[in-house]
């Protein structure tokens, strides 16, 4: 999707900051090889991997349960391929990015959404699960629970005492899980994330875990991500269902992703402070220029997500923010149950940039 130059994008969930300079190096040397052929993972990269997920949440992981893979939405889409049969049904928690919607349907599968629940405090919403409700939506032919942790888009960073529910409830019905855990390195202000396969061993037998470093480091044009599965029989039927289907990752991503697990944590403790000062930037303003409007307190992402069902819209928030304020944010209605009347925002950006798109916004409010 694309706007005019008038318009401020606050809307796709990656950066608008440059990606750290060890990558931009990475991949200046390796266009000067001038060689692009065929390539494939080294056994360095598994490795800065593995060492990454162990340094950062105290989970083991064997280069040999590492699949790689060109992206999550490819990624989200195998899974359902590999373990979904016609007529099957996913369980989601919705509001959700759209692709967890979209896939299992691509692969002849239905979807059951399971609303989560918004509790109120003033301004501020917060965000839990109905696990009854989450039990009843799992039927006979229910085989699997995709799962966004952390969530995009209302930001949560799911505590072990949350997932630990919620894979007792798939464990007991017999339903795989596939956690996406793409934004699990920029959780914000100390919050902290814990892999969803790392709770215990029978877990992990039945879990499949998506990541990448295209969130964090801002590489989402390169290409590159993997799945962690721990149990064999599963990444042996994963890598068969992608026989000829996914392409390799390719030169720039692995030598993106090299650079970004060996050499840029300094950059990320960085950026994630700023985001963090970003998120808290946002949350005062709306507290003293938008009354009406309720938003989630991000504890990971650099994305907000906002309630304007109380602020005397009549039409779509989305379209009148694009006509009125010139800001283009991300539509909750696309998201599932529970996004109508919410829009996303971006605050992935110089702070200059998020204050005027707010200054805009709120001139629009007031002038309607």
């Amino acid at each position: 999707m694309s706007y005019p130059q008038d318009v401020i994008p606050m809307w796709v969930a990656d950066m608008d900051f440059r990606s750290p300079e060890p990558v931009r190096r990475a991949l200046a040397e390796r266009v000067a090889e001038g060689t692009f052929g065929y390539e494939f993972p080294t056994a360095d990269l598994a490795q800065a991997i593995c060492a990454w997920l162990q340094r950062r949440y105290g989970w083991r992981v064997e280069p040999d349960e590492i699949v790689f893979l060109p992206g999550l939405v490819s990624g989200l889409n195998l899974v359902c391929r590999a373990f979904g049969r016609v007529g099957d049904a996913a369980v989601v928690l919705t509001p959700v990015y759209f692709p967890f919607l979209s896939a299992p349907v691509n692969h002849g599968m239905t979807l059951s959404q399971v609303a989560l629940s918004y509790r109120a405090e003033g301004q501020r919403l917060h965000v839990e699960v109905d696990y009854e409700a989450f039990a009843r939506a799992i039927g006979p032919r229910t085989s699997l629970f995709i799962h966004c942790h952390p969530h995009n888009p209302v930001g949560r960073a799911w505590t072990r005492n949350e997932l630990q529910r919620l894979a007792e409830i798939c464990l007991g019905h017999d339903v795989l899980i596939c956690s996406d855990e793409i934004w699990s390195d920029l959780t914000l202000d100390g919050a902290s994330h814990t892999p969803m396969a790392s709770l215990s061993p029978e877990i992990a037998r039945r879990c499949i875990t998506l990541m990448a470093p295209s969130k964090t480091f801002n590489l989402p044009g390169l290409g590159f991500g993997f799945a962690v599965i721990q149990d064999a029989r599963l990444r042996q039927r994963f890598i068969a269902s992608n026989n000829g289907v996914l392409p390799h990752p390719n030169a720039m991503g692995l030598a993106a992703a090299q650079a970004a697990y060996t050499q840029c944590e300094d950059w990320l403790v960085a950026l994630k402070r700023y985001l963090s000062a970003n998120r808290d930037a946002l949350l005062d303003y709306l507290a003293e220029n938008m009354p009406d409007v309720r938003a989630t307190v991000p504890e990971a992402t650099y994305l907000g997500w906002l309630d304007f069902r109380a602020a005397g819209l009549a039409d779509n928030p989305y379209r009148f923010f694009l006509e009125r304020a010139r800001v283009a944010l991300s539509d909750g209605a696309t998201f599932g149950p529970g996004g109508e009347g919410f829009l996303r925002l971006n605050f992935g950006c110089p702070r200059a940039q998020l204050l005027e798109a707010l200054e805009r916004m709120r001139a629009a409010l007031r002038q309607r």
